[in-house]
Formats: structure tokens, C-alpha cells, sequence
């Protein structure tokens, strides 16, 4: 694609934003930023903009502004349905996700990650067993780096492995993973998409372009994303629980994957160094992802016996007196709390809330009950979770993460886990969900400095 003297507007100044504002004037268009915050508000963005020659529209947008452009890239915060983007649109005016136009620069393959839940593991675990696998890989997306940060670094031997959310794929028009994975669909978003069918179809356009020659990975399992299975590209499926007749699956405790009428072994169940059944899911999706990319069994099986985890994922934080200390931040809807809440026997403190998306969180009640002996509620959410929770578990408001975090404290007793899965998104209180987790850890370390001082 040709950006050279293209009007291009770039909507928002986080992450993705900064980095698709300087690729797209490295590429000579005349770009241009536009920002709610004002420039205090934005550290060392504006000036880096700037030197790179962007001009800036900062504490807020213009409608004369939004119509001036050849092509408009908001970021993934925000909406498709933002009137200035409406209206752009009614002009004929070019609307692309930032993934869309990566996606026009691309050399090398495409694997492509999708789901309500697991994107963050499965990702990071494709991309661990590619490299421990010699290959040329490139982990990027919702993950953290945008892809179109990584674009230029690729050529023709490399493989770009990304994790894709709702917001970026609905605003998507030629993108097309060679291999593509939806993980499972469960209820999230649902203050932005309204719908859980609008959410779901967001998700489901990860196979929209697919033709003959890619694969589409699915859920055996999960009967919302399942029903999404394409048409067009070949179609493989992973399952914990039942046998798949192209894909990955377990024979007794065996991983196996299952491929033209062949089954190979990879490793067993029990050598998947991450706890929760939910990995066990993780892991058959890279599994096949991986094998279907190149890889052979043996190397997949000592990519994932080696593989640590992702940060802010059932991640171990501290032993203290007995107490285990566990950061689930990543947790920002129901469903992966539930996930969270079933990776453990039971005696969990369990904080929850953040900023609300529209959940239903009456489905906490059965495992709270079961497992959980106090939720200390932070956040705006608290309100609303400690009316659909009432009467499953001891609650205590608490309202901050630090306030939880040392209610929790003083209420574990040896062998209980304090567990941060707050499903909510953290944008009442924090600036992401890994600024949440990294302040979790600290207050969680905190605690550990002054237990070993006292002895």
C-alpha cells in the first residue's frame, strides 16, 4: 500500500496509536494525531510526534478535522460507533483497525489469536514454542507490541504470531491470518458491543478473508465460538474432552494430534507445567497452531514443559506464612474468573472488581460458594457485584487494591490463596490491567519484607 502524501488521522495516543502515527509518517503521509487528554497528560508521546513531523489536535476532536483525511486509524479504545467515526464513514472516507493496516505491509506468515479468554497464554506459548523452534517469530497485537511496530523487522522467512481483540478486528477489510484461532466466546465487552452477537461476529471476522490454503482453529468444546467454524479454510479443532477427527485432542492422558487420518503423541497432560484446566486448552490450541506452522511433536513438547507463563495470568507472586499469593489481573471478565476460581481447591480470598462491562456476575455465586471463604470488592463495580454475589460468601468492601490486599492479609490463614481475578477491566483505578498486577505484586511483596523482618 502507498501511504506517501496520504492524509492519514490516527485517533487516541496510547500505545498503538504513537506507533501507527510515527509508522505512517515514516512512510511520508501527512499525518495527523488526535487526542482527548491534554498534552500533560501524555508523557514523552507529543514531542517524539513532533520530531517525527505529525501534527496534533490535543484535548479533543473536530469534526472538520475527521473529514480533512483520505484514512482514519482509531485506536482499539476506540469505538467503532464514535460519531466522528460515523460520520467520516457516510463521507466514504477510509476506516481501518491499526491490524488492518500492518496487515498491508506484511511479509511472512500470520498466525492470528482470538477468543474471550486464553488469547494472552495461548499467544505467548505459540510464540515460546516457534522460537525454541529456531523460527523467525514475532509476538505482537493485543499482547502488547502493535503489529505494526514489527512489520518492518519481517520478511518473507518470518512469522508474525498476534493477539487479536474484538475492537481490532471489527474494523478489519482485507486482514487474513494464514492461520487463525478462536479460543472459545463467552459474555465480554458488552458495554461497547452491545450485543453478544455483535461481539461475537467482531470475533468471528478473524476468518472472514481466509481462503483454501489457511487453517481455522476452533473450540471442540465451547459451543458459542464452534458454531463460528468457517467455510473456506480448512477447519481444525482442539478438545480436552473428546476426540476430533483433524486437530488436538487427548487419548487417555495423552496430547495427540490427529492430521490426515494420523495420530502422533506430544507429551502428557500432567507434564503442562501450568495449572487450571483452562491451560490444558491453552495448550492443545498451541499445540496444533504450532504443529500445523511447522514444528515437530518432540519440539513442542520441550517448548511447553519449558514455558513459564505469561505475567498477570494465575501468576505465583509469594508464599507468605503459608499464605499463597496469586495475580490474575489479566482476569477482566467473569468467565476468566471462573477460570481462576477452578484452578484451586477452595479456601480462596478473592478480590474482585474494576471498572464493569456490562457482566453478569450471578454465575460467581455456585464456585464462590464452593471454594472462596471471603471476596473483598474493589472499584466502581463493587456495587453492582456485591448485589449479584449476596449470600455465597463472606464480602467485605475494601474499595482499593491496598485495602484489600491487606484485609486479605490478616483474614488467610496458612494453606488459604489470595487471589486477585477481579473481572472487571481496571480503567476506574488503573491505567491497564498490568499496571493493576504490578501494583498487586508490589503490595504482595510488601507484605512478604515485613513478615521476614518480623521473623
Amino acid at each position: 500500500m502507498e501511504l506517501r502524501k496520504k492524509r492519514v488521522l490516527v485517533v487516541g495516543l496510547a500505545r498503538t496509536g504513537v506507533a501507527t502515527a510515527l509508522f505512517c509518517a515514516g512512510h511520508y503521509a501527512m499525518v495527523t494525531a488526535t487526542e482527548t487528554r491534554a498534552e500533560s497528560e501524555l508523557g514523552e508521546a507529543p514531542a517524539k510526534l513532533r520530531a517525527a513531523g505529525v501534527t496534533l489536535e490535543l484535548g479533543g476532536h473536530t469534526e472538520k478535522t475527521f473529514l480533512a483525511q483520505d484514512l482514519i486509524i482509531p485506536s482499539p479504545g476506540v469505538p467503532a460507533d464514535d460519531t466522528f467515526l460515523l460520520l467520516a464513514r457516510s463521507k466514504g472516507i477510509t476506516i481501518w483497525s491499526e491490524i488492518e493496516l500492518a496487515y498491508r505491509f506484511l511479509e511472512g506468515k500470520l498466525i492470528g489469536i482470538t477468543g474471550s479468554n486464553g488469547k494472552t497464554t495461548t499467544t505467548t506459548l505459540v510464540h515460546h514454542i516457534l522460537k525454541s523452534a529456531a523460527m523467525q517469530a514475532y509476538l505482537a497485537g493485543n499482547v502488547g507490541t502493535p503489529l505494526i511496530s514489527e512489520v518492518e523487522k519481517m520478511d518473507a522467512g518470518s512469522v508474525a504470531v498476534a493477539e487479536l481483540s474484538s475492537f481490532q478486528l471489527e474494523l478489519t477489510e482485507k486482514f487474513r491470518p494464514n492461520i487463525g484461532a478462536l479460543l472459545n466466546l463467552t459474555p465480554d465487552h458488552l458495554d461497547r458491543h452491545k450485543t453478544m452477537e455483535a461481539y461475537a461476529a467482531a470475533k468471528a471476522r478473524i476468518f472472514e478473508n481466509q481462503t483454501e490454503l489457511d487453517a481455522a482453529i476452533l473450540n471442540a468444546d465451547d459451543a458459542a465460538s464452534a458454531k463460528y467454524a468457517p467455510k473456506r479454510p480448512q477447519v481444525f479443532w482442539f478438545s480436552r474432552k473428546k476426540h476430533v477427527a483433524q486437530g488436538a485432542c487427548l487419548n487417555g492422558d495423552e496430547i495427540v494430534v490427529v492430521h490426515d487420518g494420523k495420530e502422533d503423541a506430544v507429551m502428557r497432560a500432567a507434564e503442562i507445567p501450568l495449572a487450571g484446566a483452562h491451560n490444558l486448552e491453552n495448550v492443545l490450541a498451541a499445540v496444533i497452531i504450532t504443529r500445523l506452522a511447522g514444528v515437530d511433536a518432540p519440539g513442542i513438547a520441550k517448548a511447553v514443559k519449558s514455558f513459564a507463563g505469561v505475567e498477570h495470568r494465575l501468576e505465583f507472586v509469594a508464599d507468605i506464612r503459608g499464605v499463597r499469593y496469586y495475580n490474575d489481573s489479566k482476569a477482566t471478565n467473569v468467565d476468566a474468573t471462573l477460570k481462576a476460581l477452578d484452578a484451586f481447591p477452595g479456601r480462596i480470598l478473592v478480590i474482585l472488581g474494576g471498572k464493569d462491562k456490562g457482566s453478569d456476575y450471578t454465575v460467581l455465586q455456585k464456585p464462590l460458594r464452593e471454594r472462596a471463604i471471603l471476596a473483598l470488592l474493589i472499584g466502581a463495580a463493587a456495587d453492582k457485584i456485591e448485589k449479584q454475589i449476596a449470600g455465597s460468601v463472606a464480602i467485605e468492601r475494601a474499595g482499593t487494591l491496598d485495602r484489600a490486599v491487606e484485609a486479605a492479609s490478616m483474614a488467610a490463614r496458612a494453606g488459604d490463596v489470595v487471589l486477585l481475578a477481579p473481572a472487571c477491566a481496571s480503567f476506574d483505578q488503573f491505567e491497564n490491567y498490568e499496571q493493576r498486577g504490578r501494583v498487586f505484586k508490589q503490595l504482595v511483596r510488601s507484605l512478604e519484607s515485613l513478615a521476614t523482618e518480623k521473623g
